[in-house]
C-alpha cells in the first residue's frame, strides 16, 4: 500500500520514514494530545532542542515524573522526529499551522510513515466499509501475518489496542468498547502531505495518487486530484495536467526550499 516493490529505501529513510517490525505502538498510541500540546508550546521555527526542553524542563505535557517526561519525549521523537532537519517533520510542522482542521490526519500520516506497526494495521482500516464494526481478531490476524513470530499473543493484543486507539484519534473509528468505521474528510493540506510521503517512499506520481497514503484518507484518485488542484490554488504545491500527463512538484511544501528560494532572490537583488 505504501511503498514500491523496489527495496531501495535510502531516500525514504533520508526523509524520515522508518522500516522494520518494531514501533511505538508496542507501548503507546500516536499521542495526538501530547503532540498538540508540544507543538503549541514550541514556536513553528523551533529547533530540536527546544522541543526537548519544553517536555523535560518546562513539562508542557504535564507529566508527574521526570521518567514519564523522558519516555514521552522518546515516543514522540519515534513518531514525529521533532527535528526540523528531518523533512518529514519540517513539512508536518508547516502544514500543522496552515490547516488546523486536518491536524489529526496529518499526525496520522506522520505516524504511519514512522511506525511500521501502525502501518501494518492500515489495510484492515482501509478495507472496512463505513459503519462496520472493527473486528479486533481480524486486525490481530493481519498483524500476525506481517510480524509472524516476532511477537507473542499478549504483545499482539496490546498493539491492536493501541492501534485502534490511534485510528480513533484520527477519526477513522468511533466508539469506546465497540468501534465503528467512519469515513474521514481530507483537506488540500493532508492530501499534499500524503502525496509528499508517497513520493518520499519512492512511488511514481501516478502510483502516488492511488497509494495507501491517499487511500487511508478515504480519498479516490480523482478526489485526490481535485484536492491537489485546491492545494495548488492555496500555493502549497505545483500541479499541471495535460491529458493523461500529470506534473507534480512538492517543493513548495518544504519551508527549507522556500527559505533557499528567498535567499537566492535576495542574493540576486544585490
Amino acid at each position: 500500500m505504501f511503498f514500491p516493490s523496489s527495496r531501495d529505501r535510502a531516500s525514504a529513510i533520508g526523509a524520515g520514514l522508518h522500516f522494520g517490525q518494531a514501533g511505538t505502538h508496542l507501548s503507546r498510541t500516536m499521542m495526538l494530545t501530547e503532540l498538540t500540546a508540544l507543538l503549541a508550546a514550541v514556536p513553528a521555527n523551533g529547533k530540536a532542542q527546544e522541543y526537548a526542553s519544553s517536555v523535560i524542563e518546562e513539562n508542557c505535557l504535564g507529566k508527574q515524573t521526570a521518567a514519564n517526561r523522558r519516555h514521552s519525549l522518546q515516543h514522540l521523537r519515534e513518531l514525529y522526529a521533532l527535528d526540523p532537519t528531518v523533512s518529514l517533520f519540517r513539512i508536518l510542522r508547516r502544514l500543522w499551522e496552515v490547516d488546523v482542521s486536518s491536524r489529526a490526519l496529518l499526525a496520522l500520516l506522520a505516524s504511519l510513515a514512522r511506525d511500521p506497526l501502525l502501518r501494518a494495521t492500515a489495510e484492515v482500516i482501509v478495507g472496512m466499509p463505513d459503519g462496520t464494526e472493527l473486528q479486533r481478531a481480524s486486525m490481530r490476524e493481519h498483524l500476525f501475518g506481517i510480524v509472524r513470530d516476532g511477537m507473542n499473543a499478549s504483545t499482539l493484543d496490546k498493539v491492536v489496542r493501541n492501534a485502534a486507539s490511534s485510528w480513533s484519534q484520527s477519526g477513522h473509528l468511533e466508539g469506546r468498547t465497540f468501534k465503528f468505521r467512519r469515513l474521514v474528510r481530507p483537506t488540500p493540506a493532508c492530501i499534499s502531505y500524503g502525496l509528499y510521503l508517497a513520493r518520499a517512499a519512492g512511488l511514481t506520481i501516478e502510483n502516488s495518487l492511488s497509494s495507501g497514503w491517499i487511500k487511508i484518507l478515504d480519498c479516490s484518485r480523482s478526489g485526490a486530484l481535485d484536492l491537489a488542484g485546491a492545494a495548488k490554488r492555496l500555493g502549497l504545491i505545483d500541479l499541471r495536467m495535460a491529458g493523461d500527463v500529470i506534473d507534480l512538484n512538492l517543493n513548495r511544501l518544504d519551508p527549507a526550499f522556500q527559505s533557499s528560494s528567498q535567499a537566492k532572490v535576495t542574493h540576486g537583488a544585490h
